[in-house]
């Protein structure tokens, strides 16, 4: 995997004036990011060596190199998930190449059920815990020890200081600070009622189909985690009987993006 990991990371590195310290995964219907960012250069998944391609209408599948806020960013819009096919290898291997490109800062972002009624739609809420129910691990099989430990340590993913840093923002800006434990499932079918029942007995906050692959392959490769996350849909235990599909989770991210993009680019 090391060679491939090298020839990835030198396909993009050729192309690209500089790498940035900070890279950024966009989650489900946060592409508009975009509009933020002064575009420099833009790479489509479907060109770089040894990824594959996404399935997923609202993942765009484009390595974007960008200035934001003046300071350079390099932004993965859109990722890849279990659901489609993949194994957890091919989901995370991006990963593997930020850090072989040298980016030190990961910011995931995803969208998200509640199972905490506290929590609701259209809620950011920032990881700092997760619980993974995929059914394997991106670290199963041979070992590579250039890549990271064998067995690495999970008690603290998500960078302290991070969360710290973004909850000095959330409280100028205004914004709500939450915190929640992040429920990794392999979907793509949503949630039954009983399922909700379970992921909250087992202590978690919030449900989704992505991010903690990616975030236990970042752990391991030493890079600075923070997560970041919008409720799509209301828990089932506030009785609202609404049904949930891919409109009505991407029109409650699109809508509420941008106190995210505010905190974020405070942040960068």
């Amino acid at each position: 995997m090391l060679q491939e990991i090298k020839e990835s990371a030198d396909f993009i590195q050729e192309r690209l004036e500089t790498i940035p310290n900070t890279a950024i995964v966009l989650g489900t219907g946060l592409s508009s990011l975009v509009n933020r960012l002064e575009i420099i250069k833009e790479i489509s998944y479907k060109l770089i060596p040894h990824f594959v391609p996404t399935t997923v209408e609202s993942h765009p599948g484009k390595l974007i190199i960008a200035r934001w806020s003046g300071k350079p960013v390099l932004i993965l819009s859109g990722r890849f998930h279990y659901y489609e096919g993949y194994s957890l290898q091919e989901v995370t291997y991006p990963i593997r190449v930020l850090k072989h490109l040298g980016i030190k800062t990961l910011i995931l972002t995803n969208a998200s059920g509640s199972v905490n009624p506290e929590l609701k739609a259209g809620d950011l809420v920032f990881i700092k815990d997760h619980i993974n129910f995929h059914p394997e691990n991106p670290l199963r099989g041979i070992n590579d020890l250039r890549l990271g430990l064998r067995f690495p340590d999970m008690t603290e993913v998500y960078h302290q200081e991070l969360l710290k840093q973004i909850e000095f923002i959330c409280q100028r800006k205004n914004i709500p600070y939450k915190e929640a434990v992040y429920f990794g499932l392999q979907g793509p079918s949503l949630e039954t009622r009983a399922e909700y029942r379970m992921i909250k007995l087992l202590g978690a906050d919030i449900v989704g189909m992505s991010t903690v692959p990616e975030a236990i392959v970042a752990h391991q490769s030493e890079l600075k985690i923070l997560a970041a996350s919008i409720v799509s849909n209301h828990s089932p235990e506030t009785g609202q009987q609404e049904k949930t599909t891919i409109e009505s989770v991407i029109k409650t991210i699109e809508e509420s993006s941008e106190k995210l993009f505010d905190v974020l680019e405070d942040l960068i």
